[in-house]
């Protein structure tokens, strides 16, 4: 699903609602996530999950055209933790 598919869905449900105001609320919600990732906080949205980041440590790879070793440095990355409700829905 892409974001315009959920921005429709929401809409056709809510029709009381324009499309262009349930896009806002959309972008709005994810820009919020990902801001609060970026400073390092946790976001839990109940019976859905938490978005956290996790941090990678700098490690040594190889280039895969030219098999070159490389240093990749340290980085953080988003990461997702079900919650026991999506688990259980995803899983009847």
């Amino acid at each position: 699903m892409k974001k315009s598919d959920l921005v429709k869905i929401i809409a056709r449900k809510n029709p009381y609602f324009y499309l262009s105001d349930v896009d806002r609320v959309v972008t709005t919600i994810l820009n919020e996530i990902t801001e609060s990732l970026s400073r390092g906080d946790r976001v839990e949205l109940r019976g859905f999950g938490v978005f956290s980041t996790r941090t990678r440590k700098a490690r040594a790879a190889r280039n895969p055209k030219t098999g070159e070793s490389v240093m990749v440095s340290q980085k953080s990355v988003p990461f997702f933790k079900a919650g026991k409700n999506l688990k259980k829905r995803i899983n009847i």
